[in-house]
């Protein structure tokens, strides 16, 4: 491992290698060592994130780890109401979702708890889950309905949560095309069709609206 790290001549992190001498090192990693999903995982490897800046404003991007490190990123709209955990989470994995065939087994990994919980509940959850009420409802419904199809075409999809700020490339490379989604000037936007929370002229999240 030792050799593998120093073989890596300084190299960005985010440079995952699984050939070779790297592979060694790069499979004793958080990530490598997963029993179910990781480097190791055969199938498609993404990972996502999303960021915000001063002022509101909302990115979100993914990586694909095997297909030439694919890569996309979104704006994400709606900022006047405020953001949340899974309002900037979100949408990375439903990026990942439209980039990966719905054929392909597909890992997904994320640094955010509470995205797990949002698509974990519609997973048996029966005919008495619902949207009503949920904040970013905008996006999770695209998530929950590409999932259904993935299980037909008979492709497992797996959400594997990893440390944030560990310095493990999947997650950092992730970060880095949030970043880039907000800075970038030819990056769509995506999500910006306003709710009705609002009260005495603020958003639930206690900012201003016109």
């Amino acid at each position: 491992m030792l050799t593998a790290a120093r073989a890596s001549g300084g190299k960005d992190e985010c440079q995952v290698q699984l050939t070779g001498i790297e592979r060694e090192y790069w499979m004793g990693t958080e990530i490598g060592r997963l029993l179910v999903g990781g480097y190791g995982f055969r199938g498609t490897v993404t990972a996502g994130d999303g960021s915000n800046q001063t002022g509101g404003k909302m990115g979100a991007g993914y990586v694909n780890l095997r297909k030439q490190r694919k890569r996309q990123q979104r704006k994400v709209g709606r900022e006047e109401e405020g953001s949340s955990s899974n309002r900037l989470k979100l949408p990375a994995f439903v990026l990942a979702l439209r980039g990966t065939p719905v054929t392909n087994p597909m890992c997904y990994l994320c640094d955010n708890q509470a995205l797990l919980k949002a698509v974990k509940r519609w997973v048996g959850g029966g005919i008495k889950t619902t949207l009503v009420g949920a904040p970013d409802a905008d996006i999770l419904l695209e998530a929950i309905e590409e999932l259904p199809k993935r299980t037909t075409a008979g492709a497992a999809t797996f959400l594997v949560k990893v440390k944030a700020h560990r310095g493990e490339p999947a997650n950092e490379e992730a970060d880095i095309q949030a970043d880039k989604a907000i800075s970038g000037k030819d990056v769509p936007t995506e999500w910006h069709d306003r709710t009705n929370q609002f009260s005495h002229g603020k958003s639930l999240a206690g900012k201003e609206v016109q």
